[in-house]
């Protein structure tokens, strides 16, 4: 068994996630999702009782995989059977405690936004990023933003503070959801889907006529984008990324430019003026800079 428990150890970290040091088998484990806070429990692993394979994933991302140990003799079809109705029952488990997990988080979402006020607008946050508050509430003092899905169901919240630090509402849903930043959800004309509510802000402001959704990160992009073409498939649809130009890889432009592909949609990047200092990457830091704000 501690031969399966480090092997499972490595497949789960060859999927980019950081598997709990103590695993029991049989028993569904949550732990923090890839590049998420310690508080987070969007991972998740179950190694069967008799060590001879697993399932992981990461609710988050969308991962799901299995594993086996590795034996000499290769699996009886019957063998193989089992393991796919335990795989299915493992995935079935993880499901319904993560939808369980939303729906408290919704609720909790609901509660909170209900009793809300509206954000101001001498924010330092919203001072700092030049934006107007675009229906942002307050919270315990930090800016509080709704986080919907495609049929205008409350499934999170993000938090933002003075300083501009951002949390998500634990255990709420967030995968191809979005924070409606400005404009028409009833019938667009033409949509622009950005990572941050900030330069969903700053666009928002500048096209004032276009529907505008915050993704809320670069991952979130593509689901959100693919699900915004379904619901209104002959809007024209932009995709405005982060150009992470210090960013091994460019992560927002390259996962922008994916679901750009995918929805079939237009693809824009900040046109840099030549001065302009290296750290900035959005279209929000852009228009702080050329006001005269800094970024």
């Amino acid at each position: 068994m501690i031969d399966a428990l480090s092997s499972f150890h490595a497949a789960i970290r060859a999927a980019g996630l950081e598997p709990p040091d103590a695993i029991e088998p049989g028993r569904l484990h949550r732990f923090p999702g890839n590049g998420k806070r310690p508080s987070n429990r969007a991972g998740w692993c179950l190694l069967f009782d008799d060590g001879r394979g697993g399932c992981f994933g990461d609710w988050s991302t969308g991962i799901s995989e299995t594993w086996q140990a590795k034996r000499e003799k290769p699996f009886s079809q019957a063998e193989r059977a089992a393991f796919s109705r335990r795989v299915e029952e493992a995935r079935r488990q993880a499901e319904a405690e993560r939808n369980t997990r939303q729906a408290r988080a919704a609720n909790r979402a609901i509660t909170i936004w209900n009793a809300a006020t509206p954000a101001p607008g001498n924010h330092p946050y919203l001072v700092r990023k030049r934006i107007q508050p675009h229906g942002a509430r307050m919270h315990t003092g930090a800016l509080t933003l709704p986080v919907t899905d495609f049929t205008d169901r409350l499934t999170s919240l993000q938090f933002i503070a003075a300083d501009g630090g951002k949390l998500l509402l634990s255990g709420g849903r967030k995968r191809g959801c979005f924070i409606p930043v400005a404009g028409d959800m009833d019938n667009p004309t033409r949509m622009i889907i950005c990572e941050g509510w900030a330069t969903g802000c700053t666009l928002a402001e500048d096209e004032p006529t276009a529907l505008v959704l915050s993704a809320i990160d670069a991952g979130n992009l593509e689901p959100v984008a693919s699900a915004a073409r379904r619901r209104w498939p002959t809007a024209e649809l932009v995709i405005a990324g982060d150009d992470d130009r210090q960013t091994v890889g460019n992560p927002g432009a390259t996962k922008a430019k994916a679901a750009a592909i995918a929805s079939g949609a237009l693809f824009a990047l900040p046109q840099w003026p030549e001065d302009a200092p290296d750290h900035l990457t959005d279209f929000n830091d852009l228009a702080v800079w050329l006001a005269g704000g800094g970024a």
